[in-house]
């Protein structure tokens, strides 16, 4: 099975070298890189482009940019992964080989937060409920099969959440393969507001959510307007 990865990107000028150049390896082994930008302004596609085998421009909006970064992939197996994340060693064996071992066809990895304090609590508390769940977000770098992402109809076309209402989808037809391997993801938005305020706040937009929240209502909260 061949893999792609699809990033959605935004305004990631600063970081977006850096963070194609942790994927070489995965490239030298026939994945692909797909890079979907939303709009950027500060050139963040013309640095994407030497390392990346597609850079394409689609309309703002991360579930929009995965959309059409899924559209235009060649892979077997589809990878999400933000811009902000690095994925473990030997990804891709790992979600190859997990989903041959287990016969699923969706599942994530765990994830941790750069830095310390008291995010790797957050982290923990994200990847055990996950599990209880079988709900998986953006940070934990979503993974399925073609077919899967197919079936379900992918991302749906919502400001917020597009992550979680994919995930729900996905479940009716089976549990995700839960990875012990870690995803590292930036704890920088925690730190900037505060990891308890922050703590509240996800919890607040997810239960609103539940309850039929309006999703660009919430991206508004989320300080989010794609």
């Amino acid at each position: 099975m061949t893999l792609s990865i699809v990033m959605p990107v935004l305004n990631e000028a600063a970081r977006i070298e850096a963070t194609l150049m942790a994927l070489q390896p995965y490239r030298a082994r026939g994945v692909e890189v797909i890079v979907a930008d939303g709009g950027s302004s500060d050139g963040t596609p013309e640095l994407a482009r030497a390392h990346a085998d597609q850079v394409i421009k689609t309309p703002r909006g991360r579930a929009s940019q995965m959309n059409a970064g899924a559209k235009v992939a060649r892979g077997d197996l589809l990878l999400f992964l933000h811009a902000d994340t690095t994925l473990p060693d030997d990804a891709d064996h790992l979600i190859r080989d997990g989903l041959l071992k287990t016969n699923r066809t969706w599942g994530r990895f765990d994830v941790r937060f750069d830095g310390g304090g008291a995010l790797w609590l957050v982290a923990l508390t994200m990847n055990w409920r996950s599990r209880l769940t079988g709900i998986a977000t953006g940070d934990q770098a979503m993974f399925m099969t073609r077919a899967a992402y197919d079936e379900a109809g992918g991302f749906p076309a919502i400001a917020l959440m597009e992550d979680v209402a994919l995930s729900a989808r996905l479940k009716r037809t089976a549990r995700p393969l839960c990875l012990a391997a870690r995803v590292t993801t930036s704890g920088e938005r925690w730190r900037k507001h505060g990891t308890l305020r922050t703590i509240l706040l996800m919890w607040r937009l997810r239960l609103a959510y539940f309850l039929g929240a309006d999703p660009a209502k919430l991206a508004r909260a989320y300080g989010y307007a794609g």
